[in-house]
């Protein structure tokens, strides 16, 4: 970790949603689908319907990406600025295209920058792999972590590198943020409001604003780790 330079980290954070913003508002073969999938998550207390508005955002199959955030160290005199620019769109296959666009452009640049976030690796990079493959848009080579052996994958993960080989052990960002004196991102919405602000509210730049916030404290958490001065405010820069 001490040995990365930071300005090679990619950082990275996804938001998520339901294909549907009701249970009820599926076809008959996706209700018996989701079903099927998650019977033996229910509790005896919890239906399909209301399982459905609480997960079904973390189920590839049953979701869509909404805003995809970035961010990227850059040196300004003795400070540290991180630059954050989000792609979003209510057009998964669009969104999904215009970031991959991206990745490809900035890969031509530096090839040995490596994605950077909170749980990445059992979440967003799987999550965007499939939504890609769902979409018919090419995932790129360094995005497919399965035909890669562990030593070899583009990765920093946080969740990890708190872990310290205690592979049992799970932290939330907002708990490593609070443990590390970080900033909490969660001033806002969390995440399980996320739902809520896009089908009923509408309101996709208030989304995008608590990603780009989730970013930033991973920034901060990586910055930490190497033991460097957090983020001003002024240093952290969104680009559109």
């Amino acid at each position: 970790m001490q040995q990365l330079p930071v300005d090679n980290l990619f950082l990275l954070d996804i938001e998520t949603v339901s294909q549907a913003p009701d249970f009820h508002l599926l076809n008959d073969e996706w209700k018996e689908l989701w079903t099927e999938k998650t019977l033996k998550s229910f509790s005896q207390e919890m239906s399909p319907e209301e399982y459905y508005a609480r997960r079904a955002a973390i189920f590839a199959e049953f979701a869509k990406v909404i805003c995809i955030s970035t961010g990227y160290f850059k040196k300004e005199g003795n400070d540290w600025q991180l630059r954050i620019k989000s792609f979003y769109s209510e057009n998964e296959k669009e969104l999904l295209g215009n970031y991959t666009n991206m990745l490809t452009q900035m890969h031509a640049k530096n090839s040995k920058w490596i994605f950077t976030g909170h749980n990445i690796k059992e979440f967003d990079i799987p999550f965007l792999c499939r939504r890609m493959i769902v979409n018919k848009v090419e995932i790129p080579a360094y995005m497919d972590f399965q035909n890669m052996r562990p030593w070899e994958t583009p990765a920093l993960d946080t969740l990890h590198l708190w872990r310290f080989g205690d592979y049992k052990h799970y932290i939330s960002l907002k708990l490593l943020a609070a443990t590390l004196g970080v900033p909490s991102p969660k001033d806002d919405i969390d995440g399980s409001m996320v739902g809520e602000v896009f089908w009923k509210e509408k309101d996709l730049s208030r989304i995008v604003n608590y990603c780009q916030k989730d970013v930033a404290t991973v920034g901060n958490i990586i910055l930490r780790f190497k033991n460097l001065p957090l983020l001003k405010s002024e240093q952290i820069i969104v680009v559109e």
